[in-house]
């Protein structure tokens, strides 16, 4: 029986990170190819126009944008912290001198010995890792745009908003994979009550990313989907 359960561990587990990590990589051809169709790729346009507007009216905007990238500061803070409070706690449980594995051993379907219970919270340790690493580069990149957003106009200046606005690109890019990496620690919650869970819970969490990211519009609100644009 209990090679029947690690089977399922060694088959499910895999196929549900897969499904996961397939997604991701067709939304990032699309935006790539079809950015318009895609909300990654239309707030990249927008962000873009933001920058050009504040720095073009530098002096009766640098209010606005300073408390603009001060909220993004906040939720990115919110993120990073929740991850590492995450991490201590797994941290915390994996040390513990008390077997988790026992209390789990009739309430689950799936691979429970010492090494599987392992490879499930360390699993679960470093997705959280990634997650507060992500969203600690995000605040650094973010707070440098709040710096240099504030310069001066000058010819001469290295400090273009074409410089900023990829900076600022970056922090959202990686405060964006720090949230999916969060996200992606669900299923692998789950994986505590068994690879059915995560399998379901991936196949789940794909339509519901899908509606998020992409954008439908008909009739007058049509969208030119042909354009394209390397936002990055």
């Amino acid at each position: 029986m209990e090679w029947r359960k690690c089977y399922l561990d060694v088959i499910l587990v895999p196929l549900a990170m897969l499904i996961s990590i397939g997604y991701h990589v067709w939304l990032w051809h699309k935006v790539r190819t079809q950015p318009h169709t895609t909300i990654v790729g239309i707030n990249a346009s927008g962000r873009r126009n933001w920058v050009n507007a504040m720095m073009k009216d530098n002096e009766k905007k640098n209010i606005l944008a300073v408390q603009s990238l001060r909220n993004t500061i906040m939720g990115a803070t919110l993120m990073a912290t929740t991850s590492i409070l995450l991490c201590s706690g797994l941290a915390a449980v994996i040390s513990s001198t008390y077997s988790v594995k026992k209390p789990l051993n009739d309430a689950i379907y799936g691979a429970h010995g010492e090494f599987m219970v392992a490879l499930k919270y360390v699993s679960l340790l470093t997705i959280f890792l990634f997650s507060f690493f992500c969203h600690s580069l995000s605040i650094g990149f973010i707070n440098q745009v709040n710096i240099l957003i504030n310069t001066p106009q000058d010819p001469m200046s290295l400090v273009t908003p074409e410089y900023i606005f990829e900076i600022l690109e970056k922090g959202f890019i990686l405060n964006a994979v720090g949230n999916r990496l969060f996200y992606a620690g669900l299923p692998l919650l789950l994986w505590i009550f068994g690879p059915v869970m995560v399998f379901l819970c991936s196949l789940a969490m794909v339509p519901v990313l899908y509606n998020l990211d992409f954008v439908y519009t008909t009739g007058k609100g049509k969208m030119n989907v042909d354009q394209k644009e390397d936002y990055v």
